[in-house]
């Protein structure tokens, strides 16, 4: 049987200023992978609710 990938790319934009909504599969939980440009770094974070508790995404 194929092992689904753990994380996938929900939304993405830009082409250098580039911008990714990350889910992991199996959480649900939503991160934010933001870089200027790719070959130079890159920030990755929890996106978090005004109460300070991570994103989720409901998971089958």
């Amino acid at each position: 049987m194929a092992k689904e990938e753990r994380f996938m790319v929900q939304e993405s934009e830009g082409v250098i200023n580039v911008r990714q909504l990350i889910v992991d599969t199996e959480t649900g939980v939503n991160y934010l992978l933001a870089s200027s440009s790719m070959t130079s770094g890159c920030g990755l974070t929890v996106l978090v609710d005004k109460d300070g508790k991570p994103l989720v995404t409901p998971v089958a």
